[in-house]
Parts: C-alpha cells; structure tokens; sequence
C-alpha cells in the first residue's frame, strides 16, 4: 500500500465515529434472558452476540453493545443460567470462590454453547413475528459471535474449535468471532484444536490476563493464535492488561490501574473486525491490515494478522 493510499484510508475510516441513538430490548430466549441494543436505523442489520463471562450477566460490557449499536449492529447480550451472577450473589463472601469454581463445568459449557443455538433460533423467530419490536431488524445472514472469558471458551466452540474425539459444536451461522482473554485447550494440542476453524477470528488479550478459574495464563492465552491457519487471524495483546481490562470494572484481585486507552482499543478493533468480515468493508480490513490499528495503540502493545 503506498504511502498516499494509506493516508486516504486512515482519513476514510474512523471505527470510533459513531452516531445516532441506541434503545435497549429486554428478551427471554428459552431460559436465556437477553439484552438486546438496536442501532437507530430501521431494516434489516448484521448481529453480534456477546457471551458473558463466568459469574457475569447480560448487563456487563455495555460499553461494547451501545457502541456497536451506534455503528448499525444489533448487539445481543446474553445471560447464561448457571453460570451467571446467581451463582455467587446470595453466597457468603468465604464460599463464593468455591461456588464460582464449581460452576465452570462442562455440564455449563455444554449448556452455553446450546443456549447460543436457542438464542439464533428465537432471534430467526423475532425477526418474522407481526408486531415483534425485532420484526424486520435482523440480518441473519450476517451474525457474529463474542464473548470474555468463559464466554471466550463459549465463543471458540461455536466458531469452529475441535474438541477430543473430533467433537464439533460449530454453529454454521456464525460468520466471524472475537474472543476476549481466549484460552487453549486442558486437553490435547492446539494445533488440533484451532488448525481447521474455518472463519475469521480476532483474540484480544493483555500480557497480565490471569484467571484464578481456570488456571489460564497471559502465555498459556498466546497459544491459540499460533495454532489458527491463515486468512483474516488478527491477534491483539494489550501492555499491561489484566482480566478485568475487557470489562466494565475492576475484579478482586486486580493489581494494576486501568488503562483507559484499552477500552478505546478493544472499540477500535473489534468494530473494524466485524465491519471487515460482516458488512465486508474494503477500508475496515485495509485499516486492519496496514497501519490504522497503531493509531489507537500505544507502543507497547502488540498485533498480529495472517
């Protein structure tokens, strides 16, 4: 890319420009509840889901859901039973670890990655029903899948990651997905795990992204993006970021300030990902792929593409 038509592109594409008001639906897909954020714009736009993290709901990371409605999504944030806030809230201080450990288990995972399925098949449902506030607002055709922490776990699963005995729960309406604070298999090589997902996949994580739950690493976390084959695989590793930096607050145990400028990162890149892979914006993946994703990094944190 020549110096001038990098300059142009930079110029052209801003992923923090935002406009327009957001409005918020409150929806039960089967036993998930759902928060949904409609862009201001009527007809039909491209979906993104959100899968929280353990212990969280669909109320966290609203930072994220509002600014992706500005940009024209339909962020839908989901809550999973059982490995929600309800699992710690009502639990004395002393035993909410214990509680919060125990609901990191597969029978959770298992039920997470089918509470996705439940929930692109009430959005298919919505999207038709006369009279629903979703009529008409939906593009199914474009649907991409997030999520942080275990709901990072939730989102390699259904976005083409392989699990011992060749099991795949891959949703095939999933067109690409960001995982935040991603995480390598206990079992088996990644190579095994990540070397056939077929979609575009963007990890985000920071180089102190510790989990108590889980024992998941800040090195253990850069070995998925090795494993991944070629074609629109971006990596980001925020300088300094703990767990808690892809959320809307600290988390017990945090050690360092927050770093504003991650949360302008994470804005900035992820809405370039998805304008690049579901809306297939030539400027957002040329922005990407040069050198407009430095603009909203500082020196130390490091990307990655292939």
């Amino acid at each position: 890319m020549t110096a001038l038509l990098t300059a142009l592109v930079l110029a052209a594409y801003d992923p923090l420009a935002t406009e327009g008001a957001v409005s918020t639906l409150e929806l039960v897909a089967g036993e998930v509840p759902v928060r949904v954020f409609l862009p201001a714009q009527v007809g039909a736009s491209p979906i993104i889901l959100f899968s929280h993290g353990l212990g969280g709901s669909r109320e966290g990371n609203r930072f994220l859901g509002e600014h992706w409605a500005r940009r024209g999504y339909v962020a839908v944030f989901l809550q999973h039973p059982g490995s929600d806030g309800a699992v710690w809230k009502d639990v004395p201080q002393a035993k909410r670890f214990a509680a919060l450990k125990s609901a990191a288990s597969l029978e959770n995972f298992l039920r997470r990655v089918d509470h996705v399925r439940v929930v692109l098949d009430a959005l298919a449902r919505w999207n038709v029903e006369p009279k629903h506030a979703l009529l008409g607002r939906l593009d199914l055709a474009r649907v991409g899948m997030s999520g942080h922490s275990f709901g990072a776990v939730t989102t390699q699963a259904v976005s083409g990651q392989r699990f011992p005995l060749g099991k795949d729960f891959a949703e095939p309406r999933i067109k690409a997905a960001m995982a935040l604070s991603p995480s390598v298999p206990r079992r088996g090589e990644p190579k095994s795990a990540f070397g056939g997902v077929k979609i575009p996949w963007l990890l985000i994580t920071g180089t102190s992204d510790n989990s108590l739950i889980g024992e998941m690493t800040p090195a253990s976390r850069l070995g998925v993006y090795p494993a991944l084959p070629a074609g629109q695989k971006y990596e980001l590793v925020l300088e300094g970021a703990e767990h808690s930096a892809f959320t809307d607050r600290a988390l017990p145990g945090d050690s360092l300030p927050r770093n504003a400028n991650h949360h302008r990162a994470l804005l900035a890149v992820s809405t370039a990902f998805f304008d690049s892979t579901l809306k297939g914006d030539a400027a957002a993946r040329a922005w990407l792929e040069g050198k407009g994703v430095r603009t909203v990094l500082e020196e130390r944190d490091r990307w990655s593409w292939k």
